[in-house]
């Protein structure tokens, strides 16, 4: 009778806990507990009467507040104090940069799915329509890639002016001040298509308009600024760049060494105030065309001319590079690409405090500045280059899997080939959903910093990854440069996007999951803030709060995880979805993640718990909890944008090839995390606890990979959704053209030449090459002239597809390119 007391007792606990049931009903649990164990067992009077009043006295403590306070909290708060990690100002502002957004759900272990689809998804405006239609398309079509890594090193003239005049460098600048005033949305939009056809041309056009002079100046710039400024940079009067990363300080930005000095100096005539900065930078995207310089730079004040603070901090200015003692480098060639980019320099060069962006009150406000401003620029620029880039080379890979034979099969029928595919294309169908929620995100007023973090790194290395095995279907075709290799290319820079905005290594091991702990947890910064607040009575309430709550949520995602973990979430509840419910194909994922999201929050806890303030040095096991985030969001992108695109049948293997894809590599990271938990008996712990039957997920199954691939090398709507709004040049005279052209003819042809193939078996024709099988069957009368015609323009246009280009022995396409020199000046400490 005990044991089963003690098992119903586990029971309804482990039941309160997954219900997160208050605290005064656990406490009544509690006393009905003891209260069936002291009948059962015969406990004498005095024993009953001992554990009563010491059990009552402890649950009255923990429930009555002002005690709680007094006798548990203040001890607890004085010991977390000392515990707390020392946190630099850079951290901080790091930390509290940005806004919390779905991220947040994924974190509490049990997320609003509703909240999700309710999300509007973005649309362009007509107006914004039309420039992605017209102006975006000619812009496209003006562009050639080859011409301008190979012949110019840089866009032509035409290019240049035509950027200029149809206000691309403007699209972020509100019309007010001459810009476009485009959405989030609209900006992603334009980057994309302009990624599936140029390089240099996207990478010209989306740095103006991410983190740079224009949107510092819109958020922070003086109204004298704006007003001078944006409209010349919304004309191209102005060609802007951003200098921020020093040779001595890549992803670590905030250590700078770049300095200025704050002291009094001749300008225009008169004596003012200003300061004599100092600095030397590189891989500064349109540096070397640049007419305005943005500049950040830590500002001292020695003599106390602005204050009592001599380390006033990192401070951003506007310079214009003609400046006297600017210095504009040459060039660099990242990988070849030939985006115009390069170093600057300048030693105690002399300029007016009003340079700084926002005025002198904003001297050392650099630092919150860029970190504020970085996650709508991370949300936006890569993930919407890299996935125009990723829809040339599933489109065009896809076609060319069907147009080139061997072995008498298109080889996109083979299972190997087809094993790439189905990567290329789920990772494509990810990485657009993701491009699209993070800007929709944006355009709702957000400044989603992990969740920029988690677009930026993912959404980049599926680019990658997309490109690595499309260059593997091509083989030979890839590896040869030249105008009819439209991927080379694309290999050869696909590391840039990999490095630039924070690199990836860094992004993973030290941002997502140590920011994402800190600023999705739902109480672990208010606990930070009690700890840091000078008012102890605010400080220990605020705490009490945190606390009590934190106490509640780890035992409710622990009990959630368990009992999910033996029912395989099953009975987990649905979405309404605004009473239009959800397709019945992916209910069993929303339940799924689910689990994961409460394996996740509670896993963190229990390591932030056990390690404290080491598991920021933990990279390894950073890395892999960011990976569960980031896993969850990107499946989260995916059953979003199955809803928004009204549920089409014809995507549901690229939904569940990502889906499938995302649960497997959640639950090896999990895995990863546990197997290498320093304290071996909590490892085990969290096994159980999370996986008490075992690992559940697997790859994506073989036959969903077929069916992917099926959907990529043939003409069909969702080969059309997945590659939508890229530019497909109009005449098969260009090699992406002729791809198009040749599928629709292989396509046609392919029932002919299987005719064909019978008779020749059968006997009825003969001949040793298909051409003579042609000619044969005219005259048997088992095919007609528009069949031979039709076989005619196939094999013209595969010949055109499958060709390689080829140069004269002498070739040398970077003869115009001179040696490269070093510059630089010596950075003193100020």
């Amino acid at each position: 009778m005990v044991w089963m007391i003690v098992l119903a007792m586990l029971a309804a606990g482990l039941a309160a806990a997954y219900a997160a049931a208050p605290l005064w009903l656990v406490s009544a649990g509690v006393l009905a507990f003891l209260a069936a164990i002291a009948y059962t067992g015969g406990w004498p009077q005095w024993l009953v009467v001992a554990v009563f009043a010491i059990a009552g006295l402890k649950i009255l403590l923990l429930n009555i507040p002002p005690l709680r306070r007094a006798l548990v909290m203040r001890p607890l708060l004085a010991m977390y104090r000392r515990m707390l990690p020392p946190m630099s100002e850079t951290e901080r502002v790091a930390l509290e940069a940005g806004t919390v957004w779905w991220e947040g759900e994924l974190f509490r272990g049990s997320p609003d799915w509703n909240r999700l689809l309710a999300y509007p998804q973005p649309h362009l405006t007509a107006e914004e329509q039309h420039f992605l239609d017209v102006d975006t398309e000619e812009l496209c079509r003006m562009s050639d890639d080859w011409e301008t890594s190979h012949v110019l090193y840089d866009l032509p003239p035409h290019v240049w002016q035509f950027i200029k005049e149809r206000g691309f460098l403007g699209m972020i600048i509100p019309k007010d001040y001459g810009g476009k005033g485009f959405s989030a949305w609209a900006h992603s939009a334009v980057v994309h298509k302009l990624a599936t056809r140029c390089s240099a041309t996207t990478v010209t056009v989306m740095v103006p308009n991410s983190l740079g002079p224009a949107e510092l100046l819109l958020h922070y710039g003086t109204p004298a600024q704006k007003l001078h400024y944006l409209p010349r940079l919304a004309r191209g009067e102005e060609i802007p760049c951003f200098a921020l990363t020093s040779p001595q300080a890549g992803s670590d930005a905030a250590s700078i060494p770049d300095y200025g000095v704050v002291c009094k100096g001749q300008w225009g005539g008169r004596e003012v105030l200003g300061m004599r900065v100092t600095w030397d930078k590189r891989y500064i995207t349109l540096g070397p065309v640049a007419t305005l310089l943005g500049l950040a730079f830590r500002l001292y004040d020695p003599d106390h001319l602005l204050g009592e603070i001599e380390d006033i901090g990192i401070t951003c200015a506007l310079v214009p590079t003609r400046h006297p003692g600017v210095h504009i480098g040459r060039r660099h060639l990242p990988l070849n690409a030939v985006f115009q980019n390069g170093p600057n320099w300048g030693r105690e060069v002399f300029m007016p405090l009003d340079w700084i962006i926002g005025g002198p009150a904003m001297a050392g406000q650099g630092w919150r500045m860029l970190m504020e401003c970085l996650a709508a620029g991370r949300s936006i620029s890569l993930p919407a280059s890299t996935t125009g880039m990723s829809k040339l080379a599933v489109r065009a890979v896809g076609g060319y899997a069907r147009v080139r034979y061997q072995f008498k099969t298109a080889i996109g029928k083979f299972e190997g080939v087809q094993e790439a595919l189905a990567r290329m294309g789920g990772n494509l169908y990810l990485m657009d959903a993701v491009r699209k929620m993070t800007a929709g995100a944006v355009d709702l007023g957000e400044k989603p910093s992990v969740v920029s973090a988690i677009a930026k790194y993912h959404v980049t290395e599926r680019a990658r990854s997309v490109v690595n095995d499309g260059m593997d279907i091509l083989g030979g075709k890839g590896i040869c440069l030249g105008p009819s290799n439209f991927l080379g290319r694309a290999y050869q820079q696909v590391p840039v996007s990999i490095t630039v905005e924070g690199a990836n290594i860094l992004t993973r091991s030290l941002i997502i999951f140590g920011q994402g702990a800190i600023r999705c947890h739902p109480y672990v910064l208010a606990e930070m803030h009690a700890a840091g607040s000078a008012d102890q009575k605010a400080a220990l309430a605020e705490f009490d709060a945190a606390l009590a709550g934190h106490v509640g949520y780890v035992f409710r995602n622990a009990a959630r995880a368990f009992v999910m973990g033996l029912t395989g979430s099953h009975y987990v509840g649905l979405p309404d979805n605004a009473g239009r419910g959800i397709a019945a194909e992916t209910r069993r994922y929303y339940q799924q993640l689910t689990r994961f999201s409460a394996a996740f929050a509670f896993i963190a806890d229990v390591a932030m718990l056990s390690m404290g303030g080491d598991l920021k040095r933990k990279e390894k096991l950073s890395a892999r909890m960011g990976d569960v985030l980031s896993m969850m969001y990107l499946a989260s992108c995916c059953l979003k944008r199955f809803e928004d695109d009204q549920r089409p049948e014809q995507d549901l293997p690229l939904l569940q090839w990502a889906i499938w894809d995302c649960m497997f590599a959640a639950q090896n990271a999990l895995e990863g995390v546990i197997s290498n938990f320093p304290i071996k008996a909590v490892g085990k712990l969290l096994k159980w606890t999370l996986f008490p039957l075992g690992r559940p997920y697997t790859v994506p199954a073989d036959k969903l990979g077929e069916q992917v691939a099926q959907l990529l090398i043939a003409p069909g709507a969702a080969r059309d959704r997945l590659t939508a709004d890229m530019h497909i040049p109009r005449n098969d005279s260009e090699v992406v053209g002729a791809i198009e052209a040749a599928l629709a003819a292989t396509m046609e042809a392919e029932a002919l030449e299987a005719r064909l193939r019978a008779a020749h078996k059968e006997g009825r024709i003969s001949g040793r090459t298909p051409a003579e099988w042609m000619v044969a069957a005219q005259a048997t009368g088992i095919a007609s002239a528009d069949d031979a015609a039709l076989l005619k323009r196939r094999d013209e246009l595969r010949n055109r597809v499958i060709r390689v280009d080829d140069f004269a022995p002498d070739f040398q396409p970077e003869s115009n390119i001179v040696p490269a020199t070093t510059h630089g000046v010596a950075l003193e400490v100020a």
